[in-house]
């Protein structure tokens, strides 16, 4: 890595394991790690670290310290410590001597005992501007009118770890203005933001999605963002939401924006349904930037990534590609048909929608990423 554990909690007081945990936490909140991985094994305890996408290790604590570092943790997550055969989800708030880090802590027992991770979850009150997030000036036209209309359904589509939360809670701010209800289905809550309705799903309990969204639609809103489309009960209840005079945001988990088409038919969304509630469809990737300290010219236009102690492998930080489809007469046509997938990407492309594959192929002739990350952006298109 780039850095590594530093003296800074030297005069911590508490045993070596407890001064082990701030500097770790302190690495993490320095280089803007979004997970935090305690992985056990039979010579100890493994701890990585999700840097800019990627996992990286971190030096391991003393093995004599694994029981008392698991344990603090879920002592500070208020999870049952005495139980280690079954997954348990937590919360928990780190003080370091500059910032105060809100994380979001799952176990799961393994053989060689229990796995942890730990998200780092945003801290900040105030999501992100959607002028921020990385669109083309033509996509961000497309979202903003698809945000200013009073009904519709609006899909986020990618793989886990891809922003999609963060651009729902940019266009929830955007939307941000007393005349409006806005209410949010979570699943948990990471981002506390002033002025929005915020629930989390409790299914221990039954308080699942489509319950929460029944009860939501009994408030009175304007504008709903749903966490995640699951499944069917879910998936009915949000178009029948977005024909019915709201606007309703969420995410899908597919490689592209057609094909979320595609996945709701599959659950069992009729095609009428699809067709009367789409408004927008899009698909986005993070993709690594090139540190502009000590990228590399290996070809006129190309650049490769080199390393330095300013960044990670050569990348620093993180931008969003997008795919906006808003779903013209002609597409809600080709979803009444039953058109599949390809036929959709097809015409959307007829129309000048810009694929992921070309977003990020631009940022390659721009110089702000490799051919090489370009490549890994392109092969989770398929």
């Amino acid at each position: 890595m780039a850095d590594s554990p530093s003296a800074l909690s030297s005069g911590l007081h508490g045993d070596p394991s407890t001064r082990w945990l701030q500097d770790l936490m302190s690495f993490a909140h320095r280089h803007q790690a979004s997970d935090i991985h305690f992985e056990p094994s039979a010579a100890g305890l493994g701890v990585r670290l999700r840097i800019d996408g990627q996992l990286q290790a971190y030096p391991a604590p003393n093995g004599q310290w694994r029981d008392r570092i698991v344990s603090k943790i879920k002592v500070l997550s208020r999870l049952d410590i005495a139980e280690k055969r079954l997954p348990q989800d937590g919360r928990l708030q780190w003080s370091l001597s500059d910032a105060s880090l809100s994380l979001r802590v799952s176990t799961l027992p393994t053989v060689h005992g229990e796995k942890l991770v730990l998200r780092l979850l945003p801290t900040e009150q105030r999501p992100r501007a959607i002028d921020s997030l990385g669109y083309t000036r033509d996509q961000l036209h497309q979202v903003r009118r698809a945000l200013a209309s009073p009904h519709g359904l609006i899909l986020v589509t990618g793989p886990t770890g891809s922003g999609k939360s963060a651009t729902l809670m940019a266009c929830l701010q955007s939307l941000l203005h007393l005349s409006l209800n806005i209410t949010t289905v979570e699943d948990p809550v990471e981002q506390m933001v002033s002025g929005i309705n915020q629930v989390s799903i409790n299914e221990k309990i039954g308080f699942d999605f489509p319950t929460a969204l029944r009860a939501l639609l009994r408030q009175d809103p304007d504008v709903l963002m749903v966490g995640e489309i699951r499944d069917l009960p879910t998936a009915m209840v949000a178009a029948q939401a977005a024909q019915t005079g709201h606007l309703v945001l969420s995410t899908l988990h597919t490689n592209t924006a057609a094909s979320a088409v595609l996945r709701l038919r599959h659950m069992g969304v009729p095609s009428d349904h699809l067709a009367a509630s789409l408004r927008l469809v899009c698909a986005q990737r993070l993709v690594r930037l090139l540190c502009l300290h000590c990228r590399s010219q290996n070809a006129p236009g190309r650049w490769q990534a080199v390393g330095c102690p300013r960044c990670q492998g050569g990348y620093a930080g993180r931008q969003a590609v997008h795919e906006v489809i808003p779903m013209t007469n002609e597409l809600n046509e080709l979803v009444l048909s039953d058109t599949d997938a390809l036929g959709l990407e097809q015409a959307a492309r007829e129309q000048g929608v810009l694929s992921l594959g070309d977003a990020v192929a631009n940022m390659v002739a721009e110089g702000l990423t490799s051919q090489a990350e370009a490549d890994r952006v392109s092969q989770s298109e398929a």
